[in-house]
């Protein structure tokens, strides 16, 4: 994996953990509307889509298919105003969370996708084989890494302005 990927994961998540870090457990559970998640399942569901990449990556690695995947244009994930339908399988759960232990979750998935990683011996791989992505498409596995971080400036942007909705200043 690149130096730029690398930070640009460390990056996204050191702003995501910024912008939750002083939320008090109602702020962090509180719901605009009821069909509307809190930032609690915001963060539940970036641990979710983050353990369903390293699924995703091993199953795609395991392809015997040779025809080199065509690149997508993983940026439109940032566009907000295209509204995606999450998975059942990154779907968060229903019940409210503590901050610390969502810190605790999302350090976790990070760290099981960072080891994941680093066991994946020939990197070129990432780029020759791919897996199909639920809003992407048939999509190269170095671009589901690339699509981990950007998901996650998405929703950075949407708890920004739910924070804004909510009146939680911090």
């Amino acid at each position: 994996m690149s130096n730029l990927v690398n930070d640009k994961l460390s990056e996204t998540r050191t702003n995501l953990v910024h912008e939750i870090t002083l939320l008090s457990y109602t702020q962090f559970n509180d719901r605009l509307d009821m069909d509307k998640w809190s930032i609690a399942q915001i963060c539940h569901h970036l641990v979710l889509v983050e353990q369903a990449t390293i699924k995703a990556i091993a199953w795609g690695l395991k392809q015997v298919d040779n025809t080199k995947p065509e690149r997508q244009n993983v940026h439109l994930i940032l566009d907000r105003t295209k509204k995606f339908k999450a998975p059942e399988i990154v779907e968060p759960a229903s019940e409210p969370f503590e901050v610390q232990s969502m810190f605790d979750l999302l350090n976790d998935s990070r760290g099981k996708l960072l080891a994941f990683l680093s066991t994946i011996e020939d990197k070129s791989l990432l780029g020759e084989k791919s897996f199909k992505h639920p809003a992407l498409g048939e999509l190269p596995l170095d671009q589901w890494i690339e699509q981990i971080y950007l998901h996650e400036q998405r929703h950075i942007e949407q708890i920004k302005e739910m924070k804004i909705l909510l009146d939680i200043t911090n």
